[in-house]
């Protein structure tokens, strides 16, 4: 089996290298695989891509390539690619599940106690002299309301941690299966003084946060959202921290982010973006230089542990790959 990784760090390469089936034949590339991308011609018959969330697998890309059997994505979720084509041409999909509940959960708490205890200032202002404890005055987490939004593998350990900060802790999911409260959405937006966004991309979640739903939180409400960028409207996310709605907002995902990701060499190669993300680029640019809003690069499950996890269920993919079974765990169900 020909197998092409995209966004491949030097780590990973090593590791993969090292543990390889025998079988395989590997093919290594840093750069992210999506329509502007160029591909080498020499990959273009693999029988197998491995991708992680910045690499954008529609239809355009995924028809490239002429022998495509599988796709091997190095994360958990599978909003990234054209999922209808890969059930039309019978391309089996596999994940990474499970790889890092308590590393995404975590970084829910680290990023927002770095927004509401305003880290980041305060130590940039030290470094160039300056103690201003009044300007970096924050605000503690202890008995304030943490509504979790998906209670899943993750969050149902932001809910735990939640309680450890004692938190009073509501939930809404379409599956009740955490120790916790569970109430509607309308009222979780009402109720909620901190939203942990956990859920999923679906086509029930796109939007699920859209201007309406914005306009309903509570006047000064905390966002944090380690999930998917197009679960809210940015759009609207940015009018509501300029009116004061929105106090904070910690943000490891972003709509469309993969144009983060993306360096086309030509003018051409911008053709393809669409409209709805050229805006949701310049408005997240925006939001990038308020200081209550805090942006990452969708780091939140890059962990030592986690990373290394995401290696050894690839290889397991890979070897059930291999040896195909259509009940084989880790499969996308399409």
């Amino acid at each position: 089996m020909k197998i092409i990784f995209f966004d491949a760090l030097p780590h990973e390469e090593i590791f993969l290298r090292k543990h390889m089936p025998k079988e395989i034949e590997a093919e290594f590339v840093s750069t992210s695989l999506h329509p502007a991308a160029e591909i080498p011609e020499k990959v273009l018959d693999s029988d197998a891509v491995s991708v992680f969330t910045p690499s954008l697998l529609n239809k355009e890309v995924l028809e490239k390539f002429s022998n495509l059997q599988f796709i091997f994505l190095r994360s958990v979720g599978f909003s990234h690619v054209d999922l209808h084509y890969a059930k039309e041409k019978n391309i089996r999909i596999f994940n990474c599940p499970n790889y890092g509940d308590y590393t995404v959960a975590e970084y829910v708490f680290a990023s927002l106690l770095a927004l509401v205890r305003k880290v980041p200032q305060s130590n940039n202002a030290l470094r160039m002299g300056n103690i201003l404890l009044d300007k970096y005055m924050g605000i503690e987490l202890f008995s304030k309301t943490m509504g979790v939004v998906g209670t899943g593998a993750i969050g149902s350990k932001v809910v735990k941690i939640a309680k450890g900060f004692s938190m009073d802790v509501i939930a809404y999911d379409i599956k009740k299966n955490a120790d916790v409260e569970y109430v509607s959405l309308d009222e979780l937006c009402q109720r909620a003084d901190v939203i942990s966004i956990n859920s999923p991309l679906t086509a029930d979640t796109l939007h699920m946060f859209d201007r309406n739903r914005i306009n309903s939180l509570k006047k000064g409400v905390i966002i944090v959202n380690t999930a998917r960028g197009e679960i809210i409207d940015t759009s609207a996310l940015y009018d509501a921290i300029l009116e004061k709605r929105v106090a904070y907002a910690a943000l490891d995902v972003l709509e469309c982010e993969d144009l983060l990701w993306q360096k086309p060499s030509t003018a051409s190669g911008f053709s393809g973006i669409k409209d709805a993300c050229l805006k949701n680029f310049l408005v997240a640019n925006r939001l990038l230089k308020m200081d209550n809003v805090l942006i990452t690069p969708h780091t939140a499950y890059d962990t030592k542990e986690a990373t290394k996890r995401i290696l050894e269920i690839t290889l397991e993919n890979i070897n059930s790959a291999l040896n195909f079974d259509a009940g084989a765990k880790n499969q996308v169900l399409i």
